[in-house]
């Protein structure tokens, strides 16, 4: 007589957003998944330079890793599809952080507005300490690390995370230590790897992908393209990972594109 397979207990399911957030309708009931998190801190450090406890931001991270953790969600997973906004809005001595995914608001707190003469707070930092500016190349290599960071490092990865360094530091050869180096060394290993818990990760190359890189610069559209390219032609399929370097870039620079208009 078969067995029958083990039920989990009601009370594993995944976190929705219907269980974070005051939502309604199809968005409260897809699971909060890693890449959603993902875009959404990129987006929020873009305007504050950093992701603020108790936002939306930091509740869908720790949801994401929960879901992940449980087997609910894959790591490159997102659910959400029109993307995520965070906004500002400002008002006589504050400021609104509005934070927006599928056209419904998930997350809104205020902030005292930064005296122009005065010094900046931790958490209202001026575009020249690196906050509320766009996002540089260097922040989208270490967003790979959060979307696509189980990825073994592949030569498509290494050709795109080269492209990107280039970009980034105006330099024509790869950096001794840089992270297109640790990419390329990664990618030799792993080819002569028999298993797959011996591979090296992307996120075990671009967590601290700014810091390696030494200079950094806003990401364009261009910069995507380059990128894009160089992961294209070293890929044996000629195809890009949907969550990978060249998508991360790609998103770093349309989040640009909407903060400059």
């Amino acid at each position: 007589m078969s067995q029958q397979q083990p039920r989990k207990p009601e009370e594993e399911e995944a976190i929705k957003y219907g269980d974070v957030f005051d939502v309604q309708g199809k968005l409260a009931e897809k699971p909060v998944a890693p890449k959603d998190a993902a875009m959404m801190q990129m987006a929020g450090n873009a305007l504050l330079g950093e992701t603020k406890k108790g936002c939306a931001a930091a509740a869908m991270v720790s949801a994401a890793m929960k879901n992940e953790k449980a087997g609910f969600v894959g790591h490159e997973d997102v659910n959400v599809d029109s993307g995520v906004t965070v906004e500002e809005t400002q008002l006589a001595g504050k400021r609104i952080i509005t934070e927006s995914t599928e056209n419904e608001v998930i997350g809104q707190y205020s902030q005292a507005a930064p005296l122009t003469s005065g010094p900046y707070s931790s958490c209202e930092q001026s575009e020249e300490d690196g906050g509320g500016g766009p996002i540089t190349i260097g922040e989208a290599l270490e967003a790979t690390a959060l979307t696509a960071g189980n990825k073994p490092v592949e030569w498509s990865d290494a050709a795109a995370i080269q492209a990107a360094e280039v970009r980034a530091t105006g330099r024509t050869s790869i950096m001794p230590g840089g992270v297109a180096a640790a990419a390329q060394s990664a990618a030799t290993l792993n080819a002569r790897a028999s298993r797959e818990e011996e591979k090296t990760k992307l996120c075990d190359v671009l967590s601290n992908a700014t810091e390696r890189l030494g200079s950094d610069k806003a990401a364009t559209r261009r910069d995507a393209e380059g990128v894009a390219v160089a992961e294209l032609r070293n890929d044996p399929t000629l195809t890009t990972h949907p969550a990978g370097v060249s998508a991360s870039v790609a998103a770093a620079a349309r989040l640009n594109d909407q903060i400059s208009k």
